[in-house]
């Protein structure tokens, strides 16, 4: 019961658990889309923003016939970009060059540039014009090395481009290394804004002013309004794929669980991953219920235990206190069967006593030697409390009187063997009986008698034993019975459960007498016995 009671509150805490951890991963997940979706919005407001500058700067740009880099130079600081361009390499402009147009072109670089710039690479066959860079502010020596550069002769510019033509609109190209990094640097994009020039019947494509931008740059900035945090926030052109990442900020410890969420740059399409950690480890709420669900679990158990314990003893109590009474009950009746046995054996005494005395005296004295005998036996049992009684003991306490004497001698010979109580007190009856007429008649009324007692076990639980006079006056031929005689012929022998032989032989009296030798837990009471007996049977002890 302490055991189902541990478990029980175990289960309770463990799905308690397992509830708060579920709610913690849901409130997390809502976070982290949260996050996901602001760092998105800080992106295409970064965008948004530089599109709005380039929309203004083609605005500019379609009503002059010519962009002059001095008229260029001053629209870009008349701009005054703030922080919401951070991020971004400037503002440049790229016109249409044809390729009849390519030397007019490089001369008028030539004049106002101070160095020599020439379109490259050079314009191919089957390209039907060039997008050079042109101007780029600011004049840095970074932003120099794209000048002359023809963006059309890329596909992923050249695309952008075209898209951009076509919709109006500011257009984001993919992933590309800008020319400002080399050939292997960071990637980066453009933003594409198309000036027109209006012409007979419609417009024709005059330019883009475009700005660049380092896609590593671009994601910082945008982050500088949504902090990352402890996030990690990886920037992608199309699938998700190493080919395909434009940035990332990494932190090591949030690579678990992640979150897309698609941008919307200039009318390109990327991909946004934000990841967090797996929060490994259980949450404050998780760790406090755990922490009470076992305390209580454990206060259970101990309380629980307890009282089962207290209901072990209890009824340990009971059953000892049942048996203490099924052994007073025993007891009871074993006493009163016994004494039934011995008042009964006390009757018949009495009964043959009188029946042979042929005066009060003699019928006091006869009586007291036999009720003497019998006591004599009881003590013993008692001694033994009503158990096992040595042979041994039972014939000494009988002759113990006579073998004090130095002119007569008592021998007793046989193994050590117990009797049960009833066997005992028949045995010391008959004894008795048989020393008195020995004193009185036989080998222990006159010097120099002997009385010799042998016993053997003959068959089991079954011993012999035979009393036997020498020495003694010679036994008469012709002799009345007397009381000891019909006591142990009748009473003993009733007694024992068995004959017993019994010769008034010449040279003295002999007497074979065969008594049963049972187990303790046959006489027992303290063995289990505890079914009643019929009243006035014979005592099984």
């Amino acid at each position: 019961m302490p055991a189902a009671i541990f478990v029980l509150i175990a289960a309770i805490t463990i799905l308690s658990v397992f509830a708060i951890e579920r709610g913690e991963e849901s409130r997390h997940a809502a976070q982290l889309r949260a996050r996901a979706t602001a760092i998105s919005s800080a992106l295409e407001r970064r965008a948004n923003a530089s599109s709005a500058y380039l929309r203004a700067g083609a605005a500019l740009l379609a009503t002059l016939n010519d962009v002059p880099v001095a008229r260029f130079r001053r629209f870009v600081s008349e701009l005054r970009l703030d922080a919401d361009y951070r991020g971004a390499e400037g503002i440049g402009w790229a016109p249409v060059v044809y390729p009849h147009e390519v030397e007019a072109y490089e001369a008028q670089l030539a004049q106002d540039l101070p160095v020599p710039i020439r379109l490259h690479p050079r314009l191919s066959g089957d390209q039907p014009y060039a997008v050079p860079v042109t101007y780029l502010e600011p004049d840095t020596e970074r932003n120099r090395r794209a000048l002359g550069y023809d963006m059309y002769s890329n596909p992923v510019r050249r695309a952008s481009m075209q898209e951009a033509e076509r919709s109006a609109r500011p257009t984001a190209s993919g992933r590309v290394v800008l020319r400002q990094e080399g050939e292997t640097g960071d990637p980066g994009f453009l933003i594409y804004m198309p000036v027109f020039e209006p012409v007979p019947g419609g417009r024709r494509l005059k330019g883009f002013i475009y700005s660049p931008f380092n896609a590593q740059d671009f994601l910082a900035a945008a982050l500088e309004l949504e902090d990352a945090g402890t996030y990690s926030v990886r920037l992608y052109d199309g699938v998700v794929n190493e080919a395909n990442l434009m940035a990332a900020i990494e932190n090591l410890n949030a690579q678990d669980n992640t979150v897309s969420q698609p941008v919307d740059l200039g009318g390109t399409r990327w991909l946004l991953q934000v990841s967090s950690g797996d929060g490994s480890g259980l949450s404050g709420l998780s760790m406090v219920t755990v922490f009470f669900g076992l305390l209580v679990a454990c206060l259970l158990m101990l309380l629980v235990r307890m009282l089962t314990q207290q209901a072990l003893e209890d009824e340990a109590s009971l059953k000892w206190f049942e048996e203490q009474a099924s052994i007073r009950n025993s007891l009871t009746r074993e006493l009163n069967h016994r004494v039934k046995n011995t008042l009964a054996n006390v009757l018949s005494i009495i009964a043959l006593t009188r029946r042979r005395a042929t005066a009060l005296d003699e019928f006091a004295d006869g009586l007291d030697g036999r009720i003497r005998a019998l006591s004599a036996t009881h003590d013993l049992l008692t001694k033994s409390d009503w158990g096992t009684t040595p042979i041994r003991s039972v014939l000494e306490a009988e002759l113990l009187p006579y073998a004090e004497g130095s002119d007569h001698e008592v021998d007793l010979q046989g193994p050590d063997i117990e009797l049960a109580p009833n066997d005992a007190l028949s045995l010391g009856l008959a004894i008795h009986e048989l020393a008195t007429n020995a004193a009185k008649y036989g080998a222990l009324s006159q010097p120099g008698g002997t009385v010799t007692v042998n016993w053997k076990m003959v068959a089991p639980g079954l011993m012999r034993i035979e009393w036997k006079e020498t020495g003694g006056p010679p036994v008469p031929p012709q002799r009345g019975r007397g009381f000891g005689t019909d006591l142990i012929e009748r009473i003993v022998a009733h007694e024992l459960k068995n004959p017993v032989d019994l010769a008034f032989e010449p040279d003295g009296v002999r007497c074979v007498l065969t008594v049963p030798v049972r187990r303790p837990t046959e006489f027992s009471i303290r063995a289990g016995r505890s079914g009643r007996e019929p009243a006035g049977s014979a005592d099984p002890a």
